[in-house]
């Protein structure tokens, strides 16, 4: 929490209605906070891999090895649930004490405050363990948006390249922008859920259409 915290854009307010300052992250801390504690919280321990935290330029993602708990699905994380936790003595001592406020809220509270602070709802997916994905460039005390909207400017960059070349891969993408093949991925899938392009053709051997330029 302290790296992700310590690397994210903070905006500090004006004293207008305290004697203290307000301070905001680009992404709130109460929503890191949950992404990691649910990792530690739910991972697969009889699994030898690690929780990972990567922070990227457009986004914070946070995986580990577990698997929702039936009746649960990626889709009624969304909404409130019940609490079914996979290691249910540790998910009780961490919220005994405090790192986990309520048992079954979490997820739900994590979409309000990224709402809250101007940033798309988080994604989650359970395909091979579990990922929480939150954009980054959420807005400060002032409503000013921090980080830049680099996530805009990313998906902007990649508009421009395919309007150049509708024939770059994701690899050559990748190249071109500095980020890696899994977060061209990630933006395209997010122009093509926007209706903004569409791929035409063989995976290898198609090109990209824009579709929307506005």
């Amino acid at each position: 929490m302290d790296f992700v915290l310590s690397k994210i854009a903070l905006s500090v307010g004006t004293r207008a209605e305290s004697i203290q300052a307000p301070v905001a992250y680009e992404i709130p801390k109460e929503v890191v906070t949950e992404a990691i504690v649910n990792a530690v919280a739910h991972r697969d321990y009889t699994d030898n891999s690690s929780v990972q935290v990567m922070l990227f330029a457009d986004r914070l993602e946070v995986m580990n090895s577990g698997r929702l708990q039936p009746p649960l699905t990626v889709e009624k994380l969304r909404v409130a649930h019940p609490s079914l936790p996979g290691n249910p003595l540790l998910a009780e001592s961490m919220y005994l004490l405090r790192y986990i406020e309520r048992m079954g809220t979490g997820t739900v509270d994590m979409i309000r405050r990224c709402v809250d602070a101007g940033l798309a709802e988080p994604e989650f997916d359970a395909n091979g363990g579990f990922v929480t994905r939150i954009e980054r460039g959420g807005a400060g005390p002032d409503g000013a948006p921090l980080s830049g909207s680099t996530q805009e400017t990313t998906q902007e960059r990649i508009l421009a390249l395919l309007r150049e070349d509708p024939g770059l891969t994701r690899s050559a993408l990748a190249t071109r922008i500095g980020i890696t093949a899994d977060g061209v991925k990630y933006h395209l899938d997010k122009l093509r859920n926007a209706g903004r392009i569409r791929h035409v053709g063989a995976t290898k051997k198609g090109h990209w259409e824009i579709l929307n330029d506005g």
